[in-house]
């Protein structure tokens, strides 16, 4: 087993809850901006650290008016908003345990989690999500209390606590340590149910010490500037969860915005101008999309084209010199980067508010080209990796020495190893304590303090981590082929016009796949061809497209031997979505899911 750790600074031990720090902050810096209210406007509300302190102790005494005890868990089921901050203290602060739902969920979902967790409360966003937590109360003994927070739930919870001492708080919150489970984190289901992960607030505080221990400095480099971030990552997910509370414990600003969408979200970033963010690969390939698409609408697509290549080049050409493998940028890269930096990159970074300048990137793998690129252009990109039982990232690149293309180092107090047969195992601070109700799946996941994290990698020279598949994603094919599936479909997926490729071959003589379209660059490559757009089910039938599509396969095919190329792939009318239930929350395919709801599509691609 080949082993890598990377040594953590002195200090990082936590001690005390999660909470601690929001009041040792108000104590000591009360007029610090921690946070920004969206207002109706689209602007923004600045909140001090004494303000948000306040809030936070008035909403918890009103919780233990709501009958709110320690060790109780409360269910926070709503996208990211202020408010899901604002619970996520104020129960910290009494000693209760958040449980985080997707919005999304399905109600069988819904009912599962709260039942396992035994919630005594959950908070939802409106009458939709009150109902389907409604319909499911029957089942739930424990739960006395709905919150609805477009019914202003916040006000008369804490109207309730207005009569509770401030003491009866503080005597809660004292009585929280390290060791205590802040949060039941349920993992995304890939691959079957959903299992609760119990994370610590130690595991919390770990994860969020460690980011800004490796990589504070370059978060503060704003030109002076407080630095900022704008949350749209989801917060029932543990990255986005992780972000909040190192913003909050490194005095940094936060500001929310509950959708991910171009039309939502870039109104948002201009308004906000966060100096770093935090995001998953979809979000950094829907941004360049949408401007190689606005380059070529405006008729500059070669131009871009070739600031594209030059960014690639440069932060190539800048990676080999870090490393020791070459001189770095020539004069005539220089120059060509210098004429670019002046006329193209600003206007990528402006569409981010115009002051990011460090990106960090987790949830799923990213290409590397996509990465030199956002790098080139002045957005420095640090790829990372974890899982919701690593509580977040386990390994990221460190920084002022990326390797994209790789999730990095582990970072500090984390250890990484490649056992015999390629899975990753991990350990270290930010590793969860066991699945709720789960003890075997905790005794084989968790072995000598190392996680098993099912996953495949390799580990180079340096110590950076590769991540090369899934163990339960092999596909093995007839003839005895084995074949990890992720890195051919990025391949294809870097093709503008491809948004999903799903690689299908198990017990099959050959690798086939199933691939969907991205409708707004359908739209753009239809239209500069002088063609009308297509319904649905006449994309599956168009022989233009179908031949479009082929290229990208093909050129993802010369990275693989014959036995492993996709030799057929079909079309699909949608894309795989949350709402079919064939993508988990944070995005990954349910590869499962996906092979039964298109099953007869994935027999008619062997029949020939």
């Amino acid at each position: 087993m080949r082993e890598f750790t990377t040594p953590a600074p002195a200090g990082l031990e936590a001690t005390g809850g999660l909470a601690d720090s929001l009041y040792d902050t108000a104590d000591r810096t009360p007029d610090l901006v921690q946070l920004s209210r969206r207002t109706g406007d689209g602007g923004w509300q600045d909140v001090t650290a004494r303000e948000f302190r306040d809030e936070v102790l008035a909403l918890a005494k009103g919780l233990l008016t709501r009958g709110v005890r320690y060790g109780d868990r409360v269910a926070l089921m709503s996208r990211t908003r202020y408010e899901w901050t604002l619970f996520d203290y104020a129960l910290w602060s009494i000693g209760a345990i958040t449980v985080p739902v997707y919005p999304t969920a399905a109600t069988e979902q819904v009912r599962w989690i709260l039942a396992e967790t035994q919630a005594v409360a959950c908070l939802v966003e409106d009458e939709d999500a009150a109902m389907t937590v409604g319909a499911v109360c029957d089942a739930l003994p424990d739960l006395t209390g709905i919150w609805q927070l477009d019914r202003d739930c916040v006000a008369a919870i804490t109207e309730d606590g207005l009569d509770v001492p401030d003491a009866l708080v503080h005597r809660q919150r004292l009585g929280v340590t390290a060791a205590n489970i802040a949060t039941v984190v349920y993992t995304s289901g890939t691959t079957g149910r959903p299992k609760g992960c119990l994370i610590t607030h130690a595991n919390l505080a770990a994860e969020a010490d460690s980011l800004l221990a490796g990589w504070g400095e370059v978060l503060r480099d704003t030109g002076g500037g407080q630095p900022a971030t704008l949350l749209f990552l989801p917060l029932a997910h543990v990255y986005g969860r992780a972000v909040q509370i190192a913003a909050i414990r490194g005095g940094f600003r936060i500001g929310h915005i509950p959708e991910v969408s171009a039309d939502a979200l870039l109104p948002a970033l201009e308004s906000f101008r966060p100096s770093f963010l935090h995001a998953v690969p979809y979000v950094f390939e829907k941004i360049f999309q949408r401007a190689r698409r606005t380059a070529e609408a405006a008729g500059r697509s070669e131009l871009f084209e070739q600031a594209r290549q030059v960014a690639v080049d440069w932060a190539t050409a800048r990676e080999q010199k870090a490393f020791g493998r070459g001189p770095g940028p020539g004069a005539a890269l220089r120059l060509r980067h210098l004429a670019y930096e002046r006329t193209v990159y600003p206007k990528l970074r402006a569409a981010l508010g115009g002051r990011v300048r460090t990106v960090m990137c987790g949830g799923s793998a990213l290409r590397r080209e996509l990465g030199l690129f956002f790098t080139g252009a002045g957005l420095q990109l640090y790829e990372g990796y974890g899982l919701t039982e690593t509580t977040a990232a386990i390994t990221a690149n460190p920084a002022g020495r990326p390797k994209l293309g790789t999730v990095g180092q582990p970072v500090p107090g984390a250890s990484v190893a490649i056992a015999d047969d390629g899975e990753v195992w991990v350990r270290g601070g930010s590793v969860f304590g066991g699945y709720l109700n789960h003890p075997r799946c905790t005794a084989e996941s968790l072995v000598d303090g190392w996680f098993g994290t099912g996953d495949l990698g390799r580990l180079d020279e340096d110590g950076y981590l590769t991540i090369t598949g899934r163990k339960k994603d092999l596909i093995v094919t007839s003839s005895g082929k084995n074949l990890a599936p992720a890195a051919l479909e990025e391949r294809v997926e870097a093709h503008p016009l491809v948004s999903q490729c799903l690689v299908v071959g198990d017990d099959r003589p050959y690798v086939a796949a199933l691939i969907t379209l991205d409708p707004d660059a359908l739209a753009h490559w239809l239209k500069t061809r002088g063609r009308e757009q297509l319904d649905a089910w006449a994309v599956l039938a168009d022989e233009q497209l179908h031949d479009e599509v082929q290229r990208a396969v093909a050129a993802a095919n010369t990275a693989v031997s014959r036995a492993e190329s996709i030799r057929a792939f079909r079309l699909l009318p949608r894309e795989f979505s949350l709402e079919q239930g064939l993508l988990t929350p944070s995005l990954k395919l349910r590869r499962t899911a996906i092979a039964e709801f298109y099953s007869t599509d994935i027999e008619e691609l062997y029949l020939s």
